[in-house]
């Protein structure tokens, strides 16, 4: 039994959800479509999107849930969007941004030139140091935060590497003479 499921999602004012043909589509700041998994079914009532199940098998029980965390989230993404903050820790590491491409300096033979996808916003600080990455679909910027943080992890020893600005990396004591 979902309950998570069985919560109706709140329209807030300026926010538009339709449902057509198995496609949930959501306006506001921007606008967000999700094609709906095949065992749930979605209906608006009145300022709420309710979203039920077809029948009781267990598979449509997760659905059910899936979809509803999905739809509110499209709801949260158009009317506040979603941030993510990465840190650039290293001597001479560093960021640049130029129209949607982000050119990375990470101590390789060659600076990393990386194409940011149509709806996300990637923003550089003074320094070079720290990137946001802003966007109103939650999947991509997190798809996004992660590529950039791939192309130099965090390293065990002294932390050089692209981490997110909350995360805590356990370091490693070094080689000991004795």
């Amino acid at each position: 039994m979902s309950r998570i499921g069985k919560k109706p999602v709140v329209i807030p004012a300026g926010v538009k959800v339709s449902v057509d043909a198995g496609i949930v589509t959501v306006e506001g700041k921007s606008k967000l479509t999700l094609p709906l998994p095949p065992q749930v079914a979605v209906a608006i009532e009145g300022d709420a999107v309710v979203v039920s199940r077809l029948d009781e098998t267990r598979s449509s029980n997760a659905m059910q849930g899936l979809a509803r965390s999905l739809i509110n989230n499209m709801v949260i993404g158009v009317t506040q969007g979603f941030k993510k903050e990465l840190a650039v820790v290293g001597v001479g590491y560093k960021a640049q941004v130029q129209g949607s491409t982000v050119t990375l300096t990470l101590g390789y033979s060659h600076p990393i030139i990386y194409t940011v996808p149509a709806g996300v916003t990637v923003t550089i600080d003074g320094t070079g140091t720290k990137i946001t990455v802003e966007g109103a679909d939650k999947q991509m910027v997190g798809e996004v935060a992660a590529t950039l943080r791939r192309f130099r992890k965090p390293e065990p020893y002294k932390g050089k590497g692209i981490r997110y600005v909350d995360e805590q990396i356990t370091l490693k004591e070094g080689k000991s003479v004795g």
